[in-house]
């Protein structure tokens, strides 16, 4: 097997040869899944200096008992480094792709299900029924111990059909995956199955586009050397996993570290709905379902135009076999608008445009489709987008009913409240590991002697010096970001060099302290977060957000207020869109989009792009 990197992702031999360990000492094949197979990335010294062995950390379930547990090999020694034996003991590991036909067949066998159907006269149009398995929350119920899903009850005309339209209100099956048996059954009110078709495909093509040719002639102008890209200054690595999807590593910018690791570790779905059916919703698409296992394989042309180089990934299916997926990544350049321009005094006109380079890969769960896209820019700034399309999650209700709680999107057919809320982790590296962090606000100047016409505004900078001051708020009313300062390194103005996360504020959780899902989703009730980095501190909501009670994750990590002054910082920043559905997001959703920028502050000494080339496209001619 060949030698990878440290950090690249895992291969299929890498795959098949773990398996090979776990199945040697007796963790592997029967009853055992995988619900979750991780590349261990080595310490951070070991990476610098090429030391280090290639680990794969796995999630096992024994899917008779229900037990769960960690392994980690080495594939590079061939050998079985640790094994906890059975010992996870809070929250679930995520779920299985095999959980999701078991809690369809579940559902249907069922008598209680299938007598509510018959009760609501859908009996004949159970063939074509669609049981959607939810993760459930956390309520602490008594039978809810173990392995549990809800499902919900979709129609459909046919196997081809969307079911997302034809939601059967009112009808919860609770399910125990392990024991392989429901729960019970909640069959609520008689709302009528709302009739209008959600197709969105076959739709008379519009005739009066006309085309865009996107073509670069003489090729790309970033380099890639296995999985390390090279693009006008800056020089990344491009990672992916089953959990987080993409991950980039190594970020510099005209040689010198700005970050290094940035990935989006988590996002939880909270519903604001009071339904039965809603009232428990709660997704963490990352810790429950995985954002990489559920990538997309992208298609040229429509996932990504222009010259694209595409990199794969492979992940461990549910037995931890390599599973692969051929086009997980694309990077791509594109326009980017006007970079700088200026027009002199004599009316002659100096512009430059932009380019960026583009990191992204789709993920689909369940109705939602994620695009996560990572933007690099000739300023050496980066930009991170997240795009949020699919369709939405529905209830029925009764035509033209106002609800406080949901829109009507079609005659019958209610969305509830709901909102996305990501959460960015980036361990900076700005000018080396050893940074400080300072939030910066502007304020107005209070007319007086400092201010005698009243029109001074200023800037005040405050450090956050321990993790309880680094939980923080964004507040657009004072263009507050945060700065993270390197305390190795001076510009030519004697000040630290730095970056800045300029946050797109946005809600954070809405609900409620004491709902439960205020408790396993801490993470989401401030935009900043910041810690000293340990290795071991990787996911928001803690390792096992599945059914866990709460508490796991940043604000346990946080609570001993460890210093951050002159240290290896890892910020935590928490955005996206609280979504109040409209008419216009039916029967497919636009993209909605939420990112964050972290943009140079003092890290150079001018503008970087003075050296651009002002491009044959320009018109020189006098007018």
């Amino acid at each position: 097997m060949s030698t990878p990197h440290p950090l690249d992702p895992l291969t299929a031999a890498e795959l098949t040869a773990g398996r090979a360990i776990l199945a040697e000492a007796g963790l592997a094949g029967g009853t055992i899944r995988v619900p979750q197979a991780l590349p261990v990335e080595p310490a951070k010294a070991d990476v610098r200096t090429g030391a280090g062995d290639r680990r794969i950390r796995y999630t096992l379930l024994d899917t008779a008992t229900g037990r769960a547990g960690e392994a980690v090999v080495s594939v590079s020694k061939e050998e079985l480094v640790s094994w906890d034996d059975w010992a996870v003991t809070e929250g679930q590991p995520s779920y299985l792709f095999e959980e999701y036909a078991l809690a369809e067949r579940l559902t249907k066998a069922s008598a209680g299900w299938r007598a509510a159907m018959a009760r609501r006269g859908l009996a004949e149009r159970i063939e074509h029924a669609f049981c959607a398995p939810l993760a459930p929350g956390f309520f602490g119920r008594e039978d809810e111990t173990g392995r549990v899903m809800r499902s919900l009850t979709f129609l459909r005309e046919d196997d081809g059909d969307s079911p997302w339209a034809h939601p059967v209100e009112g009808l919860v099956v609770h399910l125990d995956l392990t024991r392989q048996r429901v729960l019970r059954v909640e069959d609520e009110g008689d709302v009528p199955v709302p009739a209008e078709h959600g197709r969105y495909t076959g739709v008379p093509a519009r005739t009066t586009l006309r085309p865009i040719e996107i073509t670069q002639p003489a090729g790309p102008s970033f380099t890639v050397d296995g999985t390390e890209v090279t693009w006008e200054g800056w020089r990344l690595r491009v990672g992916f996993n089953a959990r987080e999807g993409l991950t980039l590593h190594q970020l510099s910018f005209q040689d010198r570290p700005v970050l290094y690791r940035a990935s989006v570790p988590e996002m939880v779905v909270p519903y604001g709905d009071v339904a039965p059916g809603r009232f428990w919703i709660s997704y963490f698409d990352a810790g429950e379902y995985q954002f990489g296992k559920n990538g997309n394989d992208l298609r040229l042309g429509c996932d990504c135009v222009g010259e694209i180089h595409y990199f794969p990934a492979w992940v461990a299916d549910d037995r931890g076999e390599p599973v692969e997926i051929s086009r997980a990544i694309c990077l791509h350049e594109e326009d980017d608008g006007i970079l700088w321009k200026h027009t002199d005094l004599a009316g002659r006109p100096e512009v430059r445009r932009s380019r960026r380079l583009v990191v992204s890969s789709i993920s689909t769960i369940g109705n939602y489709d994620y695009g996560h896209y990572w933007y690099f820019h000739l300023d050496g700034s980066i930009e991170f987008e997240a795009k949020a399309t699919g369709i939405v999650f529905c209830g029925a209700g009764t035509p033209g009913q106002d609800q406080p709680h949901a829109t009507e999107l079609a005659p019958g057919l209610f969305a509830p409240v709901h909102q996305h809320l990501f959460c960015a982790r980036l361990d900076v590296e700005v000018d080396g590991d050893r940074t400080s962090l300072h939030e910066v606000d502007v304020e107005g100047v209070p007319t007086g002697p400092a201010n005698p016409y009243g029109n001074a505004f200023t800037w005040r900078s405050t450090p956050l010096r321990t993790e309880r001051e680094a939980m923080r708020l964004a507040d657009p009313a004072r263009a507050r970001v945060w700065e993270v300062r390197s305390a190795e390194r001076v510009n030519r103005l004697g000040k630290p060099t730095a970056y800045q996360l300029v946050p797109s504020p946005s809600a954070t959780l809405l609900a409620q302290p004491d709902a439960t899902v205020h408790a396993r989703a801490t993470f989401a009730t401030k935009h900043l977060w910041a810690t000293p980095y340990r290795e071991d501190e990787q996911f928001p909501a803690g390792d096992r957000p599945n059914a866990h009670p709460g508490g796991a994750g940043l604000p346990a990590w946080t609570a001993a207020d460890r210093d951050l002054v002159d240290t290896d910082l890892v910020l935590w920043h928490v955005f996206g869109p609280t979504h109040v559905p409209r008419p216009e997001d039916w029967p497919v959703m636009p993209v909605d989009k939420s990112g964050f920028l972290f943009r140079p502050y003092g890290f150079l000494d001018r503008n970087p792009a003075l050296d651009l080339p002002s491009g044959d496209h320009c018109d020189h001619s006098d007018h």
